[in-house]
């Protein structure tokens, strides 16, 4: 994780800061009591904030710290702020610990696949569409475990049905296998040589989304999080057919998801900053500053989050360079994130990148989120972010 300090410290901030207060004459200074750190800061004399702190000098003597340093809102932020993600030395250790079959209400169904890792306690997922795309941490046999037992975690081919006892076949009967040959003397699961797992026909859709509660959960129209996750699981699930003919009725293309997909989902809210913080930033923005300001605002980089993680789960889900030849089309407006999706030794390739365009932006209006803020934010993620909505 990139070190905060060196993205957005008090020592790149606050010397705008201080100029602006030591250039006010001092009987127009908001003061805090001696001991306090932060000693002093601006006031507006002009302002609501001014008279009252005024009148309170006179009641106590002290005046409490009603306003804080302008953030200068609308203003320009160092390049520096706003550099692609650091890309890892090495891949961090993930090890796919329960997958399970989730029917959606839209009718499709995926597989929910729950990560461990070995650089934070967080529970990453991977939401899988399709058939071919499988965890080989997942399917790895461990030891003493039990057909059962490996049912239970979703190391399983095909789908789980009652009277089911075997991981490897649906129906051993069928398959020629003598029913109990399955399980070995000590118990444990026995690896049918003959399986081949079936892999991708051509690149398949990968999104790799940064968890938002307030987007996705919360209903917030901040930001179009929760419509890109719904729209990347809506483009990886539907048949050919139906997204054919919904794009026609739309006026818009649609790429092909006949090698399934997969929605990399990591636990880093607020651009790597945590929900509390990001509350605090949405306080900023109502205070006049865009979202990267009052990241910065909070001595946070404009964005902390990295993918280093999301490279290795897309490793062990078969889609490496070691065994996916057709590589990746990533759905991303964020062209930065092709290479740090890559990995310092490109253990994934991008075949390419497809846009995610605001729903309201592809059909004038008619769909999607209408705010006046969304816009604001979409604006900013061209401007600031450098964003390819297109």
């Amino acid at each position: 994780m990139a070190n905060p300090s060196s993205h957005a410290s008090t020592a790149n901030v606050q010397p705008m800061f201080s100029q602006q207060i030591n250039e006010i004459p001092r009987s127009q200074q908001l003061r805090y009591p001696e001991n306090h750190p932060d000693g002093v800061i601006q006031v507006n004399p002009m302002s609501e904030a001014g008279a009252i702190g005024s009148s309170l000098e006179d009641e106590t003597g002290i005046i409490p710290p009603l306003v804080s340093p302008p953030a200068t809102p609308g203003g320009t932020i160092p390049p520096s702020h706003t550099h692609p993600p650091k890309l890892l030395e090495r891949l961090p250790e993930v090890e796919c610990i329960v997958r399970a079959r989730i029917p959606t209400t839209t009718g499709a169904e995926m597989f929910l696949h729950l990560y461990h890792n070995d650089v934070d306690n967080k529970e990453h997922l991977a939401i899988v569409f399709g058939n071919t795309i499988r965890s080989r941490s997942l399917d790895r046999v461990r030891p003493g475990e039990c057909e059962r037992d490996r049912m239970i975690r979703g190391a399983y081919v095909g789908k789980l049905h009652p009277g089911r006892v075997s991981s490897w076949y649906e129906d051993p009967a069928q398959r020629g296998v003598p029913s109990g040959s399955i399980e070995d003397n000590d118990g444990g699961a026995v690896n049918e040589s003959g399986l081949t797992p079936e892999r991708p026909s051509e690149a398949p859709l990968v999104r790799i989304h940064s968890e938002c509660y307030t987007g996705e959960t919360a209903w917030s129209a901040r930001c179009d999080c929760g419509e890109q996750l719904d729209e990347a699981a809506r483009l990886m699930s539907l048949p050919m057919g139906t997204l054919n003919e919904i794009a026609s009725q739309q006026s818009r293309t649609v790429p092909s998801n006949v090698s399934g997909g997969v929605i990399i989902y990591l636990r880093q809210e607020g651009r790597g900053i945590g929900l509390g913080e990001k509350l605090k930033a949405y306080n900023l923005q109502d205070l006049g500053n865009d979202t990267v300001e009052a990241n910065l605002a909070l001595n946070h980089p404009a964005d902390d989050r990295s993918y280093g993680l999301a490279t290795a789960m897309l490793v062990d889900l078969g889609l490496g360079v070691d065994s996916n030849p057709h590589g990746i089309r990533l759905l991303t407006n964020n062209p930065d994130k092709i290479k740090a999706v890559e990995g310092s030794g490109r253990e994934v390739i991008v075949k390419e990148r497809v846009p995610m365009v605001p729903l309201s932006w592809q059909t004038g209006g008619k769909m999607g989120i209408k705010s006046s803020e969304i816009e604001g934010y979409l604006l900013e993620q061209i401007s600031k972010m450098g964003h390819m909505i297109q």
